[in-house]
């Protein structure tokens, strides 16, 4: 775990690691394509995409190479990139769950909101979840790499947001059904979009805000084009699930001791480091809005619990009931996960 996390968090250690190896590698005998939406300098890509595929090349002395594809570059939108890995149109992509509503319908438990106060605890707990039940259920499709939640999501606004009243009106970017749902509760109207269009939507005026957690602002220039900014105390508004995920067949299709090179570089703790990296890159993008004297606002716990919690409860009775509807135990997905992340905070 600990070798693991100095080779996510340190890029230059990867690298080193690769100029190791090089002399001795062997001659490349796959080429895989990993394809996602975010441009190539964003924190998710820049930071644990590349390293990773950084670490995999190297730890197979070459015989594996994997191309990447940034910012859709092999064609369709952010929603078809499940398909295309489902489908072999690339090797490997990496996506938002909730872009596809309704197809990992258990997933969702991780975006209610106000329910995920440590990223680190909800990949463990999402990791977890993954193999005990998605694994042969709704993703039996894919063959699983990474499953990860982003930091705390906030409000990136036109207009200051210091209490639900403030949102009557405004038009907010979502990214998932439940975040939507959550929009439309606390009084916004929510506007649903991958996160590569949200930079145009702001800059013209569709929207007057969006939900985003801090590390994707930087690529997109939000701190440019909106200048208030209202995070919460305690667990974050809320958090969505990705997955790093593998076509099976392109996975089958390697050797044993290459399969075992995807697998160590894989799984459990690279979805927490995953999970860590990307929290770590908010603070970096927060200074960027702070150096441009942005206003920022932070709502207290107290103030979350008497005002907004209130408001949004409902979203967690209605889930429930949906997933029950679906065949699934809505209140038990959501005990599950809370017990698993408690379970991973009080081990660590």
């Amino acid at each position: 775990m600990r070798t693991n996390r100095r080779t996510l968090l340190g890029a230059a250690g990867a690298m080193a690691l690769l100029a190791l190896t090089a002399t001795g590698a062997r001659a490349q005998e796959v080429t895989l394509k990993l394809h996602q939406m975010l441009p190539a300098q964003a924190s998710v890509p820049k930071l644990i995409l590349d390293v990773w595929a950084d670490k995999v090349e190297a730890d197979s002395g070459g015989r594996i190479k994997i191309d990447r594809y940034p910012s859709m570059q092999l064609g369709g939108s952010p929603p078809e990139l499940i398909d295309q890995v489902v489908d072999g149109v690339a090797d490997i992509v990496w996506t938002v769950v909730g872009y596809t509503p309704g197809r990992f319908p258990s997933t969702e438990v991780f975006e209610l909101p106000f329910f995920v106060s440590d990223p680190k605890a909800a990949a463990y707990a999402f990791w977890k979840m993954y193999e005990k039940d998605m694994k042969d259920g709704e993703f039996k499709d894919v063959h699983m790499l990474g499953t990860w939640v982003h930091g705390p999501g906030l409000f990136h606004t036109k207009d200051p947001v210091e209490t639900p009243e403030d949102l009557q009106g405004m038009k907010i970017r979502g990214g998932s059904r439940l975040v939507n749902q959550m929009l439309e509760a606390v009084g916004a109207t929510p506007v649903g979009m991958p996160v590569p269009a949200v930079s145009e939507a702001l800059s013209k005026g569709v929207i007057d805000g969006t939900t985003l957690p801090w590390e994707v602002t930087s690529a997109l220039k939000v701190a440019e084009l909106v200048h208030n900014h209202t995070d919460f105390e305690g667990n974050g508004l809320y958090t969505l699930a990705f997955v790093l995920a593998m076509n099976p067949a392109s996975y089958d299709a390697l050797p044993d001791d290459l399969k075992a090179v995807i697998d160590a570089d894989s799984g459990l703790d690279f979805s927490i480091l995953a999970a860590e990296v990307n929290l770590a890159a908010d603070g970096p993008a927060r200074q960027i809005a702070e150096d441009m004297g942005n206003e920022f606002i932070t709502i207290d716990a107290a103030t979350v619990e008497s005002d907004w919690m209130p408001l949004v409860e409902p979203i967690y009775a209605n889930w429930a009931a949906d997933m029950d509807a679906k065949g699934y135990d809505g209140q038990a997905l959501i005990d599950e996960a809370r017990a698993l992340m408690d379970e991973y905070k009080a081990s660590n």
